[in-house]
């Protein structure tokens, strides 16, 4: 019996891939005032029928109407008058069963809690002067500083001084300030100094109940239900389909006019439901990946995982990113559990986006939660991206390496003391993750070779939304009775070493004015207690900013930091040798990327005691030492040996 069962279940399987393919831009509606076109892709329907509603919720269909079967598996109907203001699902007859309506998997617009489809006309979703929106200039990959933050955590709290609280037009108010008097909000961004703003999931998810918005219902979003529909919470009227997408592109063009290029945060791997997702109520079983004896599988971690190697799946993912690209105006994309796609996928998807903007970036986390049908060859994870040109992962050596274990909360990292076992971790993120004949490939936490082709391949970070923020992270690593201390000049040591890295640096929200969570690590559906930025901290941690804000600066002002290629940085990147002092140090020169710095020295001291170290024998300038920045110092000190701080950093240059 069991033999029969997965002859049966093997034969699905194959069965999949004999699925119609159809590629026509016209899935699922296409309105004029004239008439409405309504298309699905259902291949396994028996019957399909379109019911027409007055409202986004409640109340029974005011038509039910039959839809025709077309070529490619696509079911269609027009209804030749303005259906402008109505709202739509479809339904599917399988098996002598109707399924649950669905608003369909190309949904772009919907009533309150995505439920139903909209039809709506677009040009009333455009904020003035769309068509002249523009992003900022990007030159180069390596030129990126990622900043991660989630909608409701950056303006809820009640000290933010942000009207629009929790909502995307949170991030077009200028002049916000702290009751302190600090800027907040998006001048806080700017003031920073990063350049691209990565926003969580902002796609229409399933388990914040948009009609009870004061509950104070909380997640970050990972939970996808409407692919290619702005998130109604987010907006100031979820029943209104119109009012969610003008505010995400007034959000879009806001950002754009300050200085900012947008990244959305995108998680095509999973669905929050299975049966009832909308995938499954129009092709079941098809967008979904299975195990051996047909159940579902879960390399996500959350109870299934999408199946981009099928030929409809992989054209929904990049279909949908290139409308969030075209439509919103999209700079960026990053992928949730990016190891669950396949590399065909995900190197067609940027071969496509690349046709829209060449300045697009893309990345996503190089690794699955579980084991995977998808054979580890055709991953898309970070030992295959030498096969994915252009596209970035997070380097987790460098995290783990920095600032201790994810997997062990109490141990700590090389900027928090723990200087055995991690000098190569962190010297592969100064790398970038490339390949380099000072790094020992043996001697790293996770992986065994470089991996990236060129720096901007790596993003290096210490934190995210997912885990421990940094300060938790330290708190529990860093014992002692001199712990409470030593926690600003770690805090700083970590954010100089990621910083000056080459590569991609990445991060967290908050981050930069010590933001802890309460030692909560997974923090997706705690209160806003837990998540919310307190604004106050700008001002108890306001050192700590202004350290981060001149680093940035730094960075920005000197291509050294920014080297494009792994060439490059054989060439100007050298490691000094240091012995067993627990100090991590490198020259960047002559002239570094066209730097107008001749040489540039950076020392890192992990001990929780000052160090000793050998500067080469020159006249340099100190630009960083002891915790403090000053890029415009006179400071000399010649060559010789010298002593660096407990915890700090010395940055020297020579013209």
């Amino acid at each position: 019996m069991e033999k029969n069962n997965n002859q049966s279940s093997t034969e699905q399987l194959n069965s999949y891939d004999k699925y119609p393919y159809y590629d026509g831009s016209d899935l699922e509606l296409v309105y004029s005032p004239e008439q409405s076109s309504f298309t699905l892709w259902a291949p396994t329907a028996n019957k399909v029928r379109l019911n027409l509603y007055s409202s986004g919720e409640n109340g029974s269909p005011e038509e039910q109407l039959e839809m025709n079967p077309a070529e490619e598996g696509v079911w269609r109907i027009n209804i030749e008058r303005d259906l402008k203001g109505t709202f739509y699902t479809f339904q599917i007859e399988k098996d002598g069963n109707w399924l649950d309506e669905t608003p369909g998997i190309w949904a772009k617009a919907v009533g309150v809690n995505g439920n139903r489809a909209a039809i709506i006309d677009w040009n009333e979703t455009n904020p003035e002067n769309w068509e002249s929106d523009k992003a900022p200039e990007l030159h180069m990959y390596s030129d990126i500083i990622l900043y991660e933050l989630h909608h409701r955590d950056f303006s809820i709290a009640p000290n933010s001084g942000i009207k629009n609280k929790g909502k995307f037009l949170a991030l077009t108010e200028s002049g916000t300030k702290t009751p302190e008097g600090k800027s907040s909000g998006l001048d806080h961004l700017k003031e920073l100094g990063v350049t691209h703003i990565h926003i969580l999931p902002s796609f229409d998810f399933a388990t914040v109940d948009e009609t009870k918005l004061d509950e104070n219902n909380y997640n970050w979003g990972y939970d996808p239900k409407n692919y290619n529909v702005p998130d109604g919470s987010y907006s100031t009227d979820p029943a209104n389909p119109v009012v969610r997408i003008r505010e995400f592109k007034e959000m879009v063009k806001y950002l754009h006019q300050n200085g900012f290029r947008i990244v959305l945060d995108v998680v095509y791997n999973h669905t929050a439901s299975t049966d009832h997702s909308n995938f499954n109520l129009t092709a079941p079983g098809y967008f979904y990946r299975q195990n051996s004896d047909g159940s579902y599988s879960n390399g996500s971690g959350c109870g299934n995982e999408t199946a981009s190697e099928r030929e409809m799946v992989r054209h929904y993912i990049i279909e949908s990113v290139k409308f969030w690209a075209k439509e919103y105006h999209i700079n960026g994309f990053r992928f949730d559990l990016m190891g669950i796609h396949d590399i065909e996928t995900m190197n067609r998807l940027r071969e496509e986006l690349l046709k829209i903007d060449p300045t697009i970036f893309i990345y996503g986390e190089g690794w699955i939660a579980a084991d995977s049908p998808l054979p580890p060859e055709q991953r898309a994870v970070k030992e295959n991206i030498n096969k994915m040109e252009g596209i970035a992962v997070f380097c987790d050596d460098f995290r783990d390496g920095v600032r201790g274990s994810t997997f062990d909360e109490h141990s700590a990292g090389y900027a928090s003391g723990n200087i055995n076992g991690h000098y190569e971790s962190v010297k592969f993120g100064i790398v970038g993750g490339t390949e380099h004949p000072q790094v020992d490939y043996n001697g790293l936490l996770y992986s065994s070779k470089p991996y990236a082709a060129a720096p901007s391949q790596v993003i290096n970070f210490v934190s995210c939304h997912d885990g421990y923020t940094l300060v938790d992270k330290l708190k529990l690593s860093v014992q002692g009775e001199q712990a409470e201390n030593e926690l600003v000049p770690i805090v700083k040591l970590v954010n100089t070493i990621l910083l000056t890295a080459q590569g991609v640096p990445f991060i967290r929200g908050g981050e930069e004015i010590m933001q802890d969570k309460q030692g909560e690590p997974n923090s997706f559906q705690s209160p806003d207690e837990i998540n919310q930025i307190d604004w106050s901290l700008k001002t108890k941690n306001f050192d700590v900013f202004q350290y981060i804000k001149e680093l940035i600066t730094l960075r920005k002002a000197h291509p050294a930091f920014r080297i494009p290629t792994t060439e490059g940085i054989q060439q100007w990147l050298r490691f000094l040798d240091t012995g067993d002092s627990g100090v991590i140090a490198y020259t960047l020169g002559e002239h570094a990327n066209g730097d107008e710095w001749k040489e540039i020295f950076v020392a890192y001291n992990g001990n929780r005691h000052p160090a000793d170290i050998s500067i080469p024998e020159q006249e340099w300038i100190v630009v960083c030492r002891n915790g403090q920045i000053n890029l415009n110092s006179q400071d000399l000190i010649s060559g010789g040996n010298t002593q660096i701080s407990a915890s700090s950093a010395l940055i020297l240059y020579r013209k």
